[in-house]
């Protein structure tokens, strides 16, 4: 079915709706004295720390401390968060314009792997470049993984997606930018397609 046909719709948030460029934190930690910071954190593979935080299981001051002692390094809240919040890009006006159009006919949610410090950066950039509080105004509804306690790609985090939306498996299309992410979606029946943002391609071009 191609894509326009799907009457439900989970996006990715980081890599498809907005741009992200994992190297602009992995330099910026480099910077900070961090220099094996890239074997520890990566969009396909990420320590435990990482995951951690992206479930909920440690606020944002834990995860700051967790940096500064897995590291060994002294550095601010402030360094770390403009550290981490580095890879987050802009978000282009016509993914907007194309999610608006698509929530006429078909039912979208948003489904991220995330965190406070990213949301916190990601909406105040939001209101500055769109005027926007936050995405709610363009899903059904927004599934962070620091919120529901799961992440991708465990297949529980799709299955509570589906479950609370009421989707039909088959009906329905999962878009994200992570191979491992899309064997998690197909693991519940889901049709996923693996968005190869490190070719060009967009969301505008499967619409």
């Amino acid at each position: 079915m191609p894509p326009k046909d799907f009457p439900n719709i989970i996006f990715d948030l980081g890599g498809v709706v907005l741009n992200l460029d994992y190297s602009r934190t992995i330099f910026a930690f480099q910077q900070l004295g961090i220099s094996e910071f890239e074997s520890s954190y990566s969009q396909l593979v990420q320590a435990g720390l990482f995951d951690d935080y992206e479930r909920g299981e440690m606020t944002s001051n834990d995860f700051r401390e967790g940096i500064r002692r897995a590291f060994r390094v002294e550095v601010s809240d402030t360094q770390i968060d403009e550290a981490w919040n580095a890879m987050l890009l802009n978000l282009p006006k016509e993914r907007l314009e194309l999610l608006q159009k698509l929530a006429e006919t078909k039912r979208i949610v948003l489904l991220s792997n995330t965190n406070e410090i990213h949301i916190r950066k990601f909406n105040q950039a939001l209101k500055l470049e769109h005027g926007l509080n936050d995405l709610s105004g363009y899903f059904q509804k927004l599934y962070y993984s620091y919120e529901v306690g799961m992440r991708k790609p465990d297949e529980q985090i799709f299955q509570h997606v589906l479950d609370e939306q009421g989707f039909d498996p088959a009906k329905t299309l999962f878009i994200d930018d992570s191979p491992q992410h899309i064997e998690g979606a197909r693991k519940v029946g889901l049709n996923a397609y693996h968005l190869q943002v490190e070719k060009g391609e967009t969301i505008l071009d499967l619409f």
